[in-house]
């Protein structure tokens, strides 16, 4: 490549560089060169613009009167003018608004001066800008109309937009909310650590918060729980990446669960009072019964505190919502110890469970089932005094597994008793709409209840 003196290369060769369209003009306005993005720009063809005065460009379409006023008394009075704007609609071309620099210049000092005249069109940056802050108005109207507490954050956490509804609860006015930072708002009731953390992982990591709980004392509510939900949004035109923060009063739903729960578990005692009651006219009963009807009247008993300690259970699991099986059976497990197993026994209960609830309609009869087989197990399973028994509850191919499997001796080694618990265990399943299924060996029993995937709680 040959380099070229600085003084041998044209003046159209640099204004031709220019993304922007750019004329050299006379004093008296002619337009002495022009590049080829102001052609492209502005539609017109070279042997229409050299030559000629710049406000006879196009039929006239160029003697603009912001052009003009620019021209003939701004740079007059200044040798450099930069963006000055002009708002001109072209009958061929339609609205355009332009950013024009013009630079008076003098090549010698007794030659005339010429004018440089650089034009940024920034219609479609403004058209976009004005459409951009129509549509965050409108968006504002909307979230005005909207019950819920809305806050709009930057990504430091200042407040850009306060709802309405957030204005009114809060009996603040907007000048007192907006650019400032969240944790600064009221007395403090948002600076928590764990609110902190969640908000600052949503705009970076396109994070959601849903259904934060935070609970406190605000100033003119008292005691308040607002449930507060996250997103990122988009501002369109400039690329903005903002949070909006809802802030849902849920205070009286979250007192009305806790005062279900509170009169649940006082439900669940009061069951649990009853039957022990009843256990102990079982027991008046026991005393005065010859030794058959003893039997029957022991196995009833042993049934009856079964269910008293599974409503105990259930209680301290879900208050009757949907029942947890890992919490469920564990609590089973911790009954038929403190029952039927010394502190230093050797015959071990655990569970293996999927996280899975239950619909707490069916819970007794599956508390029922598990205690009657495990129940069993401890019992007959282990002549020796050592093994284990496993609950389990899986979910598997259209169906529900809940098995009790013991490493014992097997059905054959077992004692059949009266055969009245394994008919409770069968009335149950089959009340649940499920079958009943066992192999054994010698190595251990395994019953399995295969249950209709309804019973969940999705």
């Amino acid at each position: 490549m040959t380099n070229l003196p600085l003084n041998e290369i044209l003046p159209q060769d640099i204004i031709d560089t220019s993304r922007d369209a750019v004329l050299i003009l006379s004093q008296d306005l002619t337009v002495l060169a022009a590049n080829q993005a102001f052609y492209a720009n502005f539609q017109i063809a070279s042997e229409e613009t050299l030559g000629r005065q710049l406000y006879d460009l196009k039929g006239g379409h160029w003697n603009i009167p912001g052009l003009r006023l620019l021209l003939e008394q701004i740079v007059p009075l200044d040798t450099v003018v930069n963006a000055h704007e002009v708002d001109v609609v072209f009958p061929d071309l339609g609205h355009r608004i332009m950013l024009v620099n013009v630079r008076r210049v003098q090549r010698t000092t007794d030659a005339e001066s010429l004018f440089l005249m650089s034009i940024d069109d920034v219609t479609e940056a403004r058209l976009a800008s004005a459409e951009a802050e129509r549509s965050w108005i409108l968006a504002q109207n909307i979230v005005d109309t909207v019950r819920d507490p809305l806050l709009v954050l930057e990504h430091d956490m200042s407040v850009v937009f306060a709802s309405r509804s957030f204005l009114k609860l809060f009996g603040v006015q907007s000048t007192e909310v907006v650019g400032q930072q969240l944790k600064t708002l009221g007395d403090g009731q948002w600076n928590v650590a764990a609110l902190n953390d969640l908000l600052e992982r949503v705009l970076p990591r396109d994070e959601h918060v849903d259904g934060l709980l935070l609970e406190d004392d605000f100033p003119g509510l008292g005691r308040r729980v607002f449930k507060i939900n996250a997103r990122k949004i988009f501002r369109p035109g400039n690329h903005v990446t903002r949070m909006l923060v809802v802030f849902e009063d849920a205070t009286e739903a979250v007192l009305l669960d806790r005062h279900r729960d509170i009169l649940a578990a006082e439900l669940a005692h009061r069951i649990k009072n009853s039957l022990q009651i009843i256990s102990s006219f079982v027991s008046h009963e026991i005393r005065r019964a010859a030794e058959p009807c003893a039997e029957g009247y022991k196995a009833m008993q042993a049934r009856i505190r079964a269910v008293a300690e599974l409503y105990d259970v259930i209680a301290q699991s879900s208050a009757f919502g949907p029942v947890n099986m890992e919490t469920y059976l564990k609590g089973i497990t911790t009954t038929i110890r403190k029952s039927l197993l010394s502190p230093n026994s050797n015959i071990t209960i655990s569970t293996k469970t999927e996280p899975l609830s239950i619909q707490p309609d069916y819970a007794v009869s599956i508390g029922l089932i598990v205690n009657e087989l495990a129940t069993n197990a401890v019992k007959y399973a282990f002549p020796s005094g050592q093994g284990e028994v496993v609950l389990g509850f899986q979910r598997r191919e259209g169906e529900v597994a809940l098995t009790v499997s013991d490493n014992g001796i097997g059905l054959s080694g077992k004692s059949e008793g009266s055969g009245l618990g394994t008919q409770f265990v069968k009335a149950f399943v089959k009340q649940l709409g499920g079958s009943l299924a066992s192999a054994t060996s010698s190595n251990g029993t395994t019953y399995t209840v295969r249950l209709p995937p309804s019973i969940l709680a999705e």
